[in-house]
């Protein structure tokens, strides 16, 4: 499905948790209405605090507030953060509560990965950024490099549209009945800016391919160059023949991928498949300074995206992810410098002659760990030879 641009908005880049959780919380204490909130982590620290204490202060004036956690990410919320927001009169929901299936199983696979809120349908927050304090890296230098965007203007309808039915299907899975989700506010039609952006989400119906065929859409038409920043980058073969097809026709490609070890598996897999990338003509550059969780792409200067979404089989084929594609040069002009800072300050470039000279035991177990990472996918039920 083709990203549905609408015009008139103000979007504002904001860079980590330093400019994310002010803004939300200047949000959230300014709300009259009501307030959606997703997020995939919740955490008890500072900044987690911080955002909950706003939402009580909401909900103690009379203000609808109503917060989704993922059940996976943050299993620890219900017995720390949670008893005393729900005492405080906030309407809280667990999606999908990490029942013990097998791990492998598709639906504990499928969580609710969206980081969004929407405040009284005037302004909402997309983007990669959880309710986790990122300045808390231990052994790591914060923070964590993460980016999300603040919207006003009439893309407003599409994306509270998108919470409130969030929120319904969830109240209906878990209690089997319908929540009170309040009125429609008026549609937003008021412009706010002059840019032209879209709201796509993935999910497991409508919507499975939106995200990444906004993606190869993008990335097909290029000319100039395609910058993509990602936590976790472990991309089909249809996205990765985009690449090396672009790179063929002279786009210059940049990677800005997570050097430091989270997830070892994962980390590993996504290696295995430097040695094509990186023959095709693709820059790689490994982010060492600290943790990288951005998911962000900035293509020929004017279209980007920011929002939940890795691209990974996890994000790509089976949790609930959140974008904003924004066409606009000054926008993906000033991302596209943050990426170019973060480049220069803190990340590597890995030099094809010294990847493809690895020894034969780290080449091998990358190669494993690729294996393993498809079988889970395939026992998730998402095999396949794309």
């Amino acid at each position: 499905m083709q990203p549905e641009f609408v015009p008139g908005n103000r979007i504002e880049l904001l860079e980590n948790g330093s400019d994310y959780f002010p803004a939300l919380r200047a949000a959230i204490d300014a709300a009259r209405h009501e307030v959606y909130l997703e997020t995939y982590i919740f955490e008890e620290d500072t900044a987690g605090r911080e955002i909950a204490d706003a939402l009580v202060r909401a909900a103690r004036r009379g203000v609808a507030v109503r917060l989704l956690v993922d059940g996976f990410g943050g299993r620890n919320f219900a017995a720390t953060v949670m008893p005393r927001l729900a005492a405080e009169g906030v309407e809280v929901l667990i999606y999908r509560p990490d029942i013990a299936l097998s791990p492998f199983h598709r639906h504990r696979l499928r969580r609710m990965h969206r980081k969004l809120a929407v405040v009284d349908a005037r302004l909402a927050f997309v983007g990669g950024i959880n309710i986790i304090d990122d300045m808390h890296t231990p052994r790591h230098t914060p923070p964590r490099q993460d980016y999300a965007v603040r919207v006003e203007g009439p893309l407003l309808d599409q994306i509270r549209h998108s919470a409130a039915w969030l929120w319904q299907l969830t109240g209906w899975a878990n209690f089997r009945r319908r929540l009170p989700g309040g009125a429609d506010p008026p549609p937003v039609t008021a412009r706010r800016g002059d840019v032209h952006a879209a709201f796509i989400i993935r999910d497991n119906v409508l919507h499975r391919r939106d995200i990444e065929e906004a993606y190869l859409d993008a990335i097909e038409a290029a000319s100039g160059e395609i910058v993509i920043a990602n936590a976790y980058f472990l991309p089909r073969r249809r996205f990765r023949s985009a690449l090396a097809q672009a790179a063929a026709r002279g786009v210059k490609v940049i990677l800005l991928l997570q050097g430091r070890v989270e997830y070892m598996l994962l980390h590993y897999a996504s290696q295995a498949l430097y040695g094509s990338m990186l023959a095709a003509g693709i820059e790689i550059h490994e982010y060492h300074k600290g943790f990288l969780h951005a998911k962000v792409a900035v293509i020929d200067r004017r279209w980007a995206t920011v929002g939940s979404s890795n691209i990974d089989p996890f994000s790509l084929l089976l949790a609930r992810e959140a974008n904003v594609v924004i066409r606009d040069e000054a926008f993906a002009g000033k991302l596209r410098s943050s990426l170019q800072r973060a480049i220069d300050a803190a990340a590597h470039r890995l030099e094809p002659d010294r990847w493809n000279h690895m020894a034969w035991p780290a080449r091998a177990a990358r190669w494993i760990a690729y294996g393993i990472v498809k079988l889970l996918v395939g026992l998730a039920g998402y095999g396949g030879a794309r």
